[in-house]
């Protein structure tokens, strides 16, 4: 799946596809001593208490060094708790995709070719769930079992003073990918209003959030893809 057009949580998933889950650790390792960031994760573990629904306008903007340049796209994105599962849909405006995790699958939905691209990810479910909903219902506390966690500071992003974490993944498989992340979290509701990946080589990933909605009804058709009788699907090996 090209990073032109998946979003930086769904690169991070694929990373497990056909591998082995990142080991659970002590939480209390890469912890850190900062009550900033205790205080933080804390509002993110009372947020995922009470995440249903989450939509929110986002803009990505993919920098490739190798020829400094920049690719933007932009659309919506939505979570709901389905059950036992957290479902996440994209909307992506331009050019026309759609991205969707439900059922241990990640579909990649292309209209103007009129094609499904989907990954099995069943294995990895709760690991690649949790790379999906980073920042937006998962766990404070829970990222400390996967990456070093540190408190960077708070820095205005769209009116909010938010606080920056930096995650850097303990898992070499990850690593290999994705070097470290940053999320600027928004303290009142204990989400995420940006966020940053940086891959080896220089490339990053930047997610921009605004008109962020909690807890509103989502319709099902949303988490559909809208095909055609004669869309094609394809599976590539895991």
């Amino acid at each position: 799946m090209s990073a032109s057009f998946a979003t930086s949580a769904i690169m991070l998933a694929l990373v497990l596809l056909g591998g082995t889950a990142v080991p659970a650790q002590d939480a209390s390792k890469g912890a850190g001593t900062s009550a900033s960031l205790e205080q933080t994760l804390s509002q993110m573990d009372e947020a995922a208490r009470k995440f249903r629904t989450i939509e929110a306008n986002f803009e990505w903007d993919q920098y490739q060094k190798v020829v400094n340049d920049t690719d933007t796209q932009k659309g919506k994105v939505y979570y709901r708790r389905q059950g036992k599962e957290v479902q996440m849909a994209a909307d992506i405006a331009e050019p026309k995709k759609y991205v969707l995790f439900s059922e241990g699958k990640v579909a990649v939905y292309e209209p103007n070719i009129d094609r499904v691209t989907e990954y099995n990810v069943a294995k990895n479910r709760a690991e690649v769930e949790s790379l999906l909903i980073l920042g937006f219902g998962g766990s404070g506390h829970d990222l400390l079992k996967a990456y070093d966690v540190s408190y960077l500071g708070s820095e205005q992003v769209s009116g909010v003073n938010a606080s920056e974490l930096q995650l850097v993944p303990r898992s070499p498989k990850v690593r290999n990918n994705v070097e470290r992340i940053l999320l600027w979290i928004d303290p009142a509701r204990g989400i995420s209003v940006q966020q940053q990946f940086f891959q080896p080589g220089g490339d990053y990933r930047l997610a921009k959030y605004s008109d962020v909605r909690l807890e509103e009804k989502i319709p099902d058709s949303v988490f559909k893809l809208k095909t055609t009788g004669k869309t094609k699907v394809i599976s590539p090996s895991n």
